[in-house]
């Protein structure tokens, strides 16, 4: 008898299999401003369905190591990555995956809207880029740190051009050594101390509990400027050479990857998924290190910069991932034979792809938004923007990565016994979706930070105003979703107004993550609205069932399996 071989056939291109993507493109840019990004797009996408995905199996095949010393006994803490790390890397500058924001050509061609692009770039990018991503999202993130008018102009010129080039050669990540084992997101609990040195560079001193991309030639460190005293607020960014040779406590005949002085990895995490991403411990003792800005100025608002990007580089992250992922499913289900026909064919199958398909299209319109705030606020300096981003930055991050978990276990699952077996790469999609609502805040400090955004900031007016408006957008399409959206906009409106008479209450603390999550729910319903108003039937569709499923709790899978062809 011979033996049953499953064909497993790959997903279609991720741009031009995505029509959700193109069609947001060509609303957010317009027709001739997606006519000049498509040119990069399609190269992106043809280089993600071949190198790269050989490149993200090799670099998840074989994970990081630590060499800690040199035959001869020397301290050495070299990071050693695979060679399909170092082709994402190289791919990542190529491709201007950080660097296209901070090009002036892109932004006259695209304006604002040049951060619209990168989130489509992304969007290609990041879900076979074996975690990748999150160097970049770092690099971005310092990239906007070292652009701030207070930053020493010397410090700036020196790295800002390795952060943004194209050039695979010369481009650099960045690390972010934030947080320290006693005190973890309570930041106020830090205790690396800085000291000024005669030069004006300063030394850290500390340990250092969580340091992704340990590899990056530099990293952002918060520290606490010596004599400043307690709390958070008075912690400044910092940014920490990683090698020898960028460091001038060191002689200039170093090996290239030789350690600078005073910095020691302790160990790389052995972590739950993320394999192919050098997560360490670290440890300054005396380590060099250039003031981002004026330590004797409180600075965790200059390090909020580089977070807010890195948030929504996170929301992106998933809403990519669950698309993907929802990619491969359906490939699948059109292959696998189950009860005399194709999966794909399966009521229920397709009721299940089709709600997935909803998620998806919600992260992704969520994710979106925040690119394009983001832009405007660095472009245009639009106050309204900046004050809508505050609240939707740490929305758009919690919602889309609780979405992306619960999507990755239903991905895996549609795969039966092939998707708990770790060499068909599909458990990946699980393990790496895990670390989406830990990294960067925790789906209930994010709560928080949303509650004291709408009550310290009132951030939630330009939210409450774009749901009034999607409410005359969404009546002509179907009443009953205007309805709906107009049912919860007012009451969003009367709890916000509840909350702000006393946020230290605790029904209101505690009630902060559904509070947070109805805002992202209700967001996202009134982004698809608007989508949909433009002329976009998919999101359409989506915005009806997103509403019913997120909003009105209601089991949308009859309408979801009716609908699969087109919301895929």
């Amino acid at each position: 008898m011979t033996r049953y071989v499953q064909p497993v056939p790959g997903p279609d291109d991720p741009y031009t299999g995505d029509a959700l993507l193109r069609s947001w493109l060509e609303r957010q840019l317009g027709p001739a401003g997606h006519a000049a990004a498509k040119g990069r797009l399609a190269d992106l996408a043809a280089e993600v369905v071949g190198p790269l995905r050989a490149a993200h199996a090799d670099a998840e095949a074989h994970p990081p190591t630590l060499v800690r010393y040199d035959p001869w006994g020397a301290r050495v803490d070299r990071v050693v990555t695979s060679a399909g790390w170092q082709a994402q890397r190289a791919a990542a500058a190529r491709h201007a995956v950080v660097a296209l924001p901070w090009q002036p050509d892109a932004r006259g061609t695209w304006g604002a809207a040049t951060r619209v692009v990168q989130h489509a770039l992304l969007h290609l990018y990041a879900p076979e880029s074996a975690t990748f991503s999150c160097p970049v999202a770092m690099a971005d993130g310092a990239a906007a740190l070292l652009s701030l008018p207070d930053v020493d102009p010397g410090i700036r010129d020196a790295w800002l051009p390795r952060l943004i080039s194209t050039d695979p050669d010369t481009a650099i990540v960045s690390g972010q050594w934030m947080t320290e084992s006693q005190g973890g997101s309570d930041l106020s609990r830090s205790s690396t101390i800085g000291r000024p040195a005669a030069d004006g560079s300063w030394r850290l001193t500390g340990e250092k509990w969580f340091c992704s991309a340990a590899d990056a030639p530099m990293a952002v460190a918060l520290a606490r400027p010596e004599g400043a005293g307690r709390g958070s607020r008075v912690l400044a960014p910092f940014l920490v050479p990683r090698y020898a040779a960028d460091s001038p406590l060191t002689g200039v005949s170093v090996a290239p990857d030789a350690p600078a002085p005073g910095v020691t990895v302790h160990r790389l995490k052995d972590k739950l998924g993320t394999w192919a991403l050098p997560t360490a411990e670290i440890g300054l003792r005396d380590a060099y290190a250039l003031p981002l800005g004026d330590p004797a100025v409180p600075g965790l608002v200059r390090a909020m910069t580089l977070v807010v990007v890195t948030r929504v580089h996170n929301a992106s992250a998933a809403a990519s991932g669950m698309r993907r992922g929802l990619a491969y499913a359906v490939a699948y289900a059109q292959a696998r034979q189950v009860a005399g026909g194709p999966l794909a064919d399966s009521p229920l199958h397709r009721g299940t792809l089709g709600t997935l398909a909803v998620d998806a299209a919600g992260a992704f319109v969520l994710a979106g938004h925040a690119f394009a705030l983001l832009g405007r606020v660095e472009v245009g300096a639009d106050p309204e923007a900046a004050a809508e981003l505050r609240v939707v930055a740490p929305l758009a991050k919690l919602a889309t990565g609780r979405l992306a978990v619960a999507s990755a276990s239903e991905y895996v699952e549609s795969f039966g016994g092939a998707g708990y077996v770790e060499d068909t790469g599909v458990p990946r999609l699980l393990r790496d979706a895990q670390v989406l609502p830990i990294w960067e805040g925790t789906t209930n400090v994010l709560a928080l930070d949303v509650l004291r955004a709408v009550t310290r900031e009132d951030a939630g007016v330009p939210l409450l105003r774009r749901l009034a408006a999607a409410v005359d957008l969404a009546r002509p399409l179907s009443p009953t979703l205007a309805d709906t959206l107009a049912a919860v906009t007012a009451e969003l409106r009367d709890t916000l107004t509840t909350v702000a008479a006393d946020p230290a209450a605790v029904e209101v603390v505690a009630g902060a993550r559904g509070l947070a999550l109805r805002l992202a729910y209700a967001l996202t319903t009134a982004l698809l609205v608007e989508h949909a108003a433009w002329g976009d039937e998919q999101a359409e569709v989506a915005a009806r069932l997103w509403a019913r499923r997120r909003l009105r709790h209601e089991d949308i899978a009859a309408d979801a399996h009716r609908h699969l062809e087109l919301l895929c």
